[in-house]
């Protein structure tokens, strides 16, 4: 089973550039989505496709996760059952409504009783075990982490209004239904690939300046600094969760 494991993985040196790639591929993406619209192009539709399922499976695949591989080849087969069906356009409105559901399950569990709220454990892993952390730093971060849930709930929500009601071939008119109410592909586009993530973006700048003037004694410098904090407790924090929710 190792050896099978070690001949599927890239060598370890290349983590760190797999990483980037992986990054890389993932902003790429939304940019191929929405040139993939305006241009109604085919070729971009696939090619925007295989670019996202690689940024999400590279870092599995670079340690030789055979469930990877495996995702990888139903996610080829997928795109090509749409296309032979004439329904590929389909495999361009389901990501943005994914990733934002996603990533609202993941704030939002940690939101239930007897549970660290997602930022609560980030703050703890930014200062430190050795370091107790003010009620008022709690209370905020744990505001912050329902805050995040809404958003991506809504964000999702409107995602999947747009997709249902776009024309052409919207969900709705893909199904053979037709809306009551349309709404030109290109604004779901606008909306999935470039406003949702500028919304993102924005209340992120805006949490993180006013959290510098409220709080303004931190463990990092700068936004650099933090991002780079962050970005290095994540596995643990993700690790952590995994092993909670993970059966006795």
């Amino acid at each position: 089973m190792s050896s099978t494991r070690q001949s599927l993985a890239l060598p370890a040196a290349m983590g760190s550039s797999v990483r980037r790639l992986s990054n890389l591929l993932a902003v790429s993406y939304p940019l191929l989505a929405h040139a993939t619209i305006l241009l109604d192009s085919s070729m971009l539709l696939y090619v925007s496709s295989l670019v996202l399922m690689a940024a999400t499976l590279l870092p599995s695949i670079a340690t030789g996760s055979k469930r990877a591989w495996l995702v990888a080849l139903a996610v080829v087969a997928t795109l090509m059952w749409l296309h032979r069906i004439d329904a590929a356009v389909v495999a361009l409105y389901l990501p943005p409504v994914a990733i934002n559901a996603y990533l609202a399950w993941l704030f939002g569990k940690t939101l239930v009783a007897k549970r660290t709220p997602l930022i609560v454990r980030l703050v703890e892993l930014l200062h430190g075990p050795e370091e107790k952390l003010d009620g008022s730093i709690v209370r905020y971060a744990s505001t912050l982490t329902l805050i995040w849930t809404v958003l991506f709930v809504s964000l999702a929500l409107v995602n999947l209004s747009l997709a249902l009601l776009a024309r052409p071939s919207g969900l709705l008119i893909s199904a053979g239904f037709e809306p009551a109410v349309a709404v030109p592909r290109e604004i779901w586009s606008l909306f999935a690939n470039v406003l949702n993530y500028a919304i993102v973006g924005s209340l992120f700048m805006v949490e993180y300046a006013y959290r510098r003037r409220r709080f303004p004694q931190q463990p990092y410098r700068g936004l650099m600094d933090f991002l780079q904090r962050a970005g290095a407790a994540v596995p643990s924090l993700i690790g952590e969760y995994r092993s909670r929710a993970a059966p006795d």
